[in-house]
């Protein structure tokens, strides 16, 4: 029996060699795996957590070395498809002089983009404790029919359900297709982490206790919003707080939140067996669940790609205990 499922894109990130350039500038590229939902379950398999990642790649040697190297982390892979017309998608990234990201898509289409109904294991998703997905899987109807299928699922089966948004411009038709599929996703989610820098487009508000409530009143039980170097905010409705995130040497912070989110969910799968008791968390334990997310993320940040970056549990909880007692 699986911990947490995660579907959705792996692909490859072609990271810029030389910090603070474009995209155009930039004279070489690193190869990384990368992928929202990828860096998740990688991040829950190094945390400790039997992890499992749902997803599709082409019949490449991209494929391969993404499949090979999710293996090799302890992420059980027997549900990740491969597509024998489409190759593995591709992403170009150019790091600013912050280590924020800027990204170019190669998926036209991308085998992640090909994922469909066919390839949802209904038994596979069922015997899991927890389901998390993104947002990507919603740019194209046959992942996005797949996605809601596996979300269906879940959501039958009564596990905890995560859920993170990714705004990337270029991969959606319109920024009002991409803002109602953001946020119908919350519809489905316990748990949602959003970025600051994505915040204020799918809410339409810079404030964040206004920007909560309708997400909150779409069932999300915990909503959790990553600030970077500042750490997170948090709120239950009941209980709201801000926990301040650890001083790191920043290499790149693309899978930072990837890996905050791992540690979100393993941190509340030891706390609840069942969704609805996120609710009765008190405050205090919330802000501890949250603070040991923000000292994986920082962790994250120190090492250039996503997956490479993502810290083992021995790792985090050494980070975490010695810097805990100096805040």
């Amino acid at each position: 029996m699986l911990d947490v499922v995660s579907l959705g894109e792996l692909l490859i990130d072609f990271v810029a060699t030389e910090k603070g350039v474009s995209l155009a500038q930039s004279p070489a590229f690193a190869k990384k795996p990368g992928g929202a939902p990828a860096n998740v379950a990688v991040g829950l398999a190094r945390l400790g957590l039997r992890s499992g990642f749902v997803g599709k790649v082409g019949d490449d040697a991209f494929g391969e070395f993404l499949r090979a190297t999710l293996e090799r982390h302890g992420v059980d892979c027997s549900r990740l498809a491969t597509d024998a017309e489409a190759r593995t998608t591709l992403a170009f990234v150019s790091l600013g002089p912050d280590g924020s990201p800027d990204f170019a898509f190669y998926r036209n289409p991308g085998a992640d983009m090909r994922l469909a109904e066919a390839d949802i294991d209904e038994a596979y998703h069922r015997a899991a404790c927890a389901f998390h997905f993104g947002s990507i899987s919603f740019t194209h109807p046959e992942p996005a029919a797949a996605t809601r299928q596996a979300i269906a699922i879940a959501e039958a089966a009564g596990q905890l359900i995560s859920y993170d948004p990714n705004y990337r411009p270029a991969l959606w038709d319109s920024a009002a297709h991409a803002r109602a599929e953001l946020l119908g996703g919350f519809a489905h989610a316990h748990v949602a982490k959003v970025s600051d820098g994505e915040w204020e487009f799918i809410t339409g508000t810079a404030d964040l206790v206004e920007g909560s409530k309708p997400i909150l009143d779409r069932g999300v039980k915990l909503l959790v919003v990553s600030r970077g170097a500042e750490g997170c905010w948090f709120t239950t409705g009941a209980h709201t707080g801000a926990v301040p995130g650890y001083e790191v040497e920043v290499a790149e912070t693309t899978g930072c939140g990837d890996g905050f989110v791992a540690a979100l969910l393993a941190g509340l799968l030891g706390e609840v067996e069942q969704p609805s008791a996120i609710g009765e968390l008190s405050g205090e334990r919330l802000a501890g669940i949250c603070d040991f997310a923000n000292a994986v993320g920082a962790l994250t940040a120190t090492k250039v790609g996503a997956i490479p970056g993502l810290p083992t549990r021995d790792d985090a909880l050494r980070f975490w205990r010695e810097r805990k007692p100096a805040r």
